[in-house]
């Protein structure tokens, strides 16, 4: 059996990728596209978006690369985002929940958790719940949730979700990368053995803007620094373009991947009842249910071809 996907091997697939203006988002978008998926990415950025969508298609001649704008440290940008996308795609057949930040310093948020977590963790959480009945409409659907092995450096103090008694950027990106590990097996123990799987991987250690944008002055030279010893854009997208797109793991669910294998993560990311409370507060933080995808109001500029 080929375990690696070959040209217009996605064809017919509709593929989303989250954060995909740059770095890993942005090569594995190009990647999907240049096996014949059709690719929806997303961006914050109008300008920047657009000149991403252009870019892939140009390096790869597939024309069905399109955009939505959203920001996801805004839960009803992406509230927005779902609405729009169900109304232009009839099912989504790989959704790669790659869009992530990283903050030097706190920022509060009117959810009870710092930024991090709501970008990192409560963001796509909500987009995956909000798009999951056009998920489960594929015959066989993929969700590829990026984390990190930072998820090991850190544990899910529900008591202080905001670190409002301390602030530490690594512990806050630590925590908000347990939450995907935590939030893909109970997912998958919740879709069960049905047509869609779900699995994170740890992308490597890659010298991203994440480094850049984040430490002022000292940002660029940091991620300078980086590139002499971390893996680049395209090598560390190679985890998602993988869980996205090989027929080797078309039904393997409930996993956490590095470098194409299957491995063991952090013992607390297998605490059923620690996921099962992340969940149930994650719902209730971001009250899915007061929020209709058929609100008119929802609506945000779509973007290609």
């Amino acid at each position: 059996m080929n375990t690696l996907p070959t040209k217009n091997s996605m064809n017919g697939k509709i593929c989303l990728v989250t954060g995909a203006t740059a770095g890993i988002g942005q090569k594995t978008a190009a990647a999907l596209a240049a096996l014949g998926a059709d690719v929806i990415i997303t961006g914050r950025n109008l300008q920047k978006t657009e000149q991403t969508v252009r870019q892939i298609k140009s390096e790869t001649g597939n024309k069905a690369v399109h955009s939505l704008l959203a920001d996801f440290s805004d839960l009803e940008q992406v509230r927005a985002l779902a609405a729009t996308f169900k109304d232009r795609f009839p099912r989504l057949d790989v959704l790669v929940n790659n869009a992530g930040a990283f903050f030097n310093t706190r920022h509060a948020t009117p959810f009870g958790v710092e930024m991090t977590f709501l970008v990192n963790h409560l963001s796509p959480f909500l987009l995956t719940n909000l798009l999951l009945d056009t998920i489960q409409a594929s015959a066989s659907a993929r969700i590829v949730n990026v984390s990190s092995d930072a998820h090991q450096y850190d544990t899910m103090d529900f008591d202080d979700l905001g670190f409002q008694r301390g602030y530490f950027s690594f512990k806050a990106y630590a925590r908000s990368k347990l939450a995907n590990v935590l939030f893909t097996y109970e997912l998958a123990r919740r879709l069960g053995a049905g047509s869609v799987t779900v699995n994170a991987l740890h992308p490597g250690h890659v010298a991203t803007d994440i480094w850049k944008t984040n430490f002022s002055v000292f940002g660029p030279p940091l991620k300078w620094m980086m590139s002499f010893f971390s893996l680049t854009p395209a090598q560390g997208a190679d985890n998602s373009i993988y869980l996205a797109s090989s027929p080797a793991v078309e039904k393997i669910t409930g996993k956490y991947f590095d470098k194409r294998e299957a491995v063991q993560s952090a013992p607390i990311s297998y605490d059923e009842k620690i996921a099962r409370q992340l969940w149930e507060l994650s719902e209730s933080l971001i009250s899915i249910r007061k929020y209709p995808l058929d609100d008119p109001n929802l609506a945000v500029k779509f973007k290609g071809e």
